[in-house]
């Protein structure tokens, strides 16, 4: 994600915040938002200032947050960007997912995601739909123990037997590959070319 759409993202979801409760304080903005305090004050104030949001004072010093015409208008906006994006992406992962899968030489069909993520949702049905059995994913970073009704492993020693490895973290491809590299035994990984990691390789057989 880059710098605009995340900061997209941030106020679309300040807005569905500020739109779903007046009263909401900016400590309950920031966990909304995932960000620190004094950033989550930064967007607010910004979106004040752009006319989104008008600000109430309540007694008790405190204040109450509404949505202005131009922040529903805004609001609407952002929404349909991302579902474009969201489209967009959708397309590109698919056919990305398409193109790894299609380098398979004809082993064996049992397949294992390595990342928990948007692209993985998209490669076990891209993986389905050509004859593969997703045997779950392998993640040391994910808190989920399933992923798709599937098992998620966070220790390597743990994670089944397969024939396949097909990379899809997005958060950190990078170092989702050396792990999937260093699985014992060897297997073939495949990388979407939509991933910021160089190349494809094969290890094993």
């Amino acid at each position: 994600m880059n710098t605009r759409d995340r900061e997209d993202a941030l106020t679309l979801e300040l807005l569905e915040a500020v739109g779903q409760r007046s009263d909401l304080t900016q400590r309950h903005l920031a966990r909304r938002l995932g960000v620190a305090l004094g950033l989550a004050n930064a967007y607010l104030r910004r979106c004040v200032r752009k006319g989104y949001v008008k600000i109430q004072q309540a007694p008790a010093n405190r204040y109450l947050y509404y949505l202005t015409p131009t922040g529903f208008a805004e609001k609407a906006r952002l929404t349909g960007r991302y579902l474009q994006v969201s489209f967009d992406f959708y397309r590109r992962a698919s056919a990305s997912c398409d193109a790894a899968l299609a380098e398979d030489a004809g082993g064996g069909r049992r397949l294992l995601l390595c990342g928990v993520s948007e692209l993985a949702e998209i490669a076990s049905l891209r993986a389905l739909e050509r004859g593969f059995v997703v045997v779950g994913t392998y993640d040391p970073d994910a808190a989920a123990e399933r992923f798709l009704g599937r098992p998620v492993w966070h220790d390597a020693q743990a994670v089944a037997a397969h024939d396949l490895r097909l990379l899809t973290d997005l958060a950190d491809p990078a170092g989702a590959r050396k792990r999937a590299v260093a699985l014992h035994p060897p297997r073939p990984l495949r990388i979407p070319d939509l991933l910021p990691v160089a190349g494809t390789e094969a290890r094993g057989g």
